[in-house]
């Protein structure tokens, strides 16, 4: 499930609760209580995130743990990741996520995990990560393309598509120049549900107006799809 929301926020300033894409991917894991591992990363493991996503799915039946790498990681990697059934992946920095998750063989975990039938997912870094790759500000202001993504979807991810002005044309110049033929990309509080590297349904915490997007060189030239809410249509 990669996404563009997860969280939603509330009339309570610090408090989030979980949306549909997070909802799906429990129901996903065809357990009474299904085992989920946060993973924060990509915001240096911030206390307060990891706080607001325990309060939000206490509310729900599934039992919630982390795996941090800050200082240290606080559980074996590998055997940590492969006891869940679903996990979710904060936002913040792509770049940082990959070499950390490199450095502790928590992108090898993941993979495994992926083909023993772990329901993953996750938002902005966390949905850019199981991509080849796509624009990211884990730099600095300006976007740029991070290319070394785990490449469990063999293509290209944008996010925040409606909300960051510069995440669609930088999506359509990287399309048109090659460094991806294909791109898939989510509004904000949309998620893209994928089954075996297949795009399958939009599923969105938005009534009306966002979607999803399928972005492709075609005769040359760069063609953007609209992915309505729903069941995706066979390409």
């Amino acid at each position: 499930m990669a996404t563009s929301g997860g969280f939603l926020p509330t009339e309570r300033w610090t408090a989030v609760t979980a949306g549909r894409t997070i909802r799906r991917m429990l129901a996903l894991a065809r357990r009474d209580r299904p085992r989920v591992c946060l993973i924060h990363t990509a915001s240096g493991d911030d206390a307060a995130g990891y706080l607001r996503a325990y309060a939000a799915l206490g509310a729900l039946s599934c039992d919630v743990t982390h795996l941090q790498l800050f200082v240290q990681p606080n559980a074996p990697v590998r055997e940590h990741v492969l006891s869940s059934d679903v996990v979710w992946v904060g936002g913040g920095s792509v770049a940082n996520l990959l070499a950390v998750w490199r450095l502790h063989g928590l992108d090898d975990a993941l993979r495994e995990a992926y083909h023993e039938g772990v329901v993953l997912g996750g938002v902005s870094a966390g949905s850019i990560c199981w991509h080849r790759g796509g624009p990211t500000d884990s730099y600095g202001p300006e976007l740029r393309p991070v290319t070394d993504g785990l490449g469990l979807l063999p293509w290209g991810n944008g996010v925040h598509y409606d909300s960051e002005p510069r995440r669609r044309p930088m999506v359509h110049e990287m399309v048109r120049d090659g460094v991806f033929d294909l791109v898939y990309a989510t509004d904000d509080r949309v998620g893209i549900l994928y089954e075996d590297e297949v795009p399958v349904e939009v599923v969105t915490d938005r009534e009306t107006g966002p979607a999803a997007y399928r972005i492709e060189r075609v005769g040359g030239e760069v063609r953007e799809t609209r992915l309505e809410p729903g069941p995706i249509p066979r390409a």
